[in-house]
């Protein structure tokens, strides 16, 4: 493997984004070509003129949403991607920096399934380092993994499905050092005490970082991801993204959750509770062997069948993950939090079984 480049630049992005993609000519949208002018007859998008207001393509930058966005996150607007779903914010690096058949990423491993379906539907390869026996990583490993051709190294943290938040000086010793795109993942950070890594936007320009309103926000069925970086990356972002890719509906009820994110703090905090509870229980069962730490809205737990237990569960119409056919998560069953008498009855179920 060839020894890593330092971290780039903001004026040496051209170098890491494809050809094909830099000299890209976007889309331009008919709600682009008047931005910044008062209007108020629209007879530009062949739109139908009835069924107001969902009748009208909804802004293809989400302006007024961003700025809200803007002021619970601490990013600037500039800054800040929004994307269907963090889906499309994982696929979007593969379109823009690999070139499919010769570039290469790498990944922790285990970690979340969609970085390595994307890569394979990029014809991406993609290269998993295993994490230690306490599900951290090392810097070192990951970049050894690397080569001339590595993209994009992916982090999640906190780490779906092992629930624990990464080394934070590790994460950041990838960053400082890899030539490349590093992207960490926080759909669940909003449940973590530790630091979040937008944080280090300013002073990293190959750092991006994803969030999400699916978890804490409670928002898993408007399909609405973000991703944060510098402005260049997030302009590339905007160029190559189908052009209405959020839709209306997605962004208005957005900007009504973003009205009161007191009521989101309540919910993560009675979750938390409800978290401890649950991984207290769940380490008095006779069928766990270890509960591990976690800082998600979900835990990892060790059974000793985790198969027969999932199966028994499904009978009962309760409905957890087997990840016992992920690497070092063998016979390991992950437990979404719920609501207490949700709660209540999977332990009831798993007392008799």
């Amino acid at each position: 493997m060839n020894k890593p480049c330092s971290a780039p630049q903001p004026s040496n992005l051209g170098g890491l984004v494809r050809p094909n993609i830099w000299s890209l000519a976007p889309y331009s949208s008919a709600r682009d070509e008047y931005s910044g002018k008062e209007a108020h007859v629209f007879l530009d998008a062949n739109e139908n003129p009835y069924n107001a207001p969902y009748n009208r393509y909804p802004d293809p930058l989400q302006r007024e949403l961003k700025k809200q966005v803007s002021r619970i996150k601490g990013v600037p607007e500039d800054m800040i991607f929004l994307g269907n779903g963090s889906d499309e914010a994982i696929d979007l690096p593969y379109r823009i920096f690999c070139e499919p058949g010769r570039d290469n990423v790498v990944a922790i491993e285990p970690t979340y399934g969609m970085y390595k379906v994307c890569a394979d539907i990029n014809n991406v390869e993609y290269r998993p380092v295993l994490l230690d026996d306490h599900y951290q990583m090392d810097a070192d490993r990951l970049l050894k993994a690397t080569d001339s051709r590595t993209k994009l190294i992916w982090m999640c943290s906190p780490n779906n499905p092992t629930g624990n938040s990464l080394n934070r000086d590790e994460m950041l010793k990838v960053v400082e050092r890899f030539g490349g795109i590093v992207i960490i993942d926080e759909a669940y950070g909003d449940f973590s005490a530790q630091k979040t890594m937008r944080a280090e936007l300013a002073k990293h320009p190959n750092l991006i970082v994803l969030n999400t309103f699916s978890k804490a926000w409670g928002l898993a069925a408007i399909r609405l991801g973000m991703a944060f970086a510098s402005k260049e990356i997030i302009q590339i972002f905007n160029k190559v993204k189908y052009p209405y890719n959020v839709n209306q509906l997605t962004q208005q009820q957005a900007m009504e959750a973003l009205k009161d994110p007191f009521e989101v703090d309540k919910w993560v905090k009675t979750l938390l509770l409800e978290r401890n509870r649950l991984m207290q229980a769940f380490a008095l069962l006779p069928i766990c062997e270890q509960v591990y730490p976690s800082d998600a809205n979900f835990f990892l737990a060790r059974m000793t069948d985790a198969q027969r237990i999932y199966d028994y569960l499904v009978d009962r119409g309760i409905i957890v993950r087997n990840r016992t056919r992920v690497q070092l998560c063998h016979n390991c069953l992950r437990i979404t939090v719920g609501m207490k008498g949700e709660n209540n009855e999977l332990l009831a179920a798993l007392r008799s079984a």
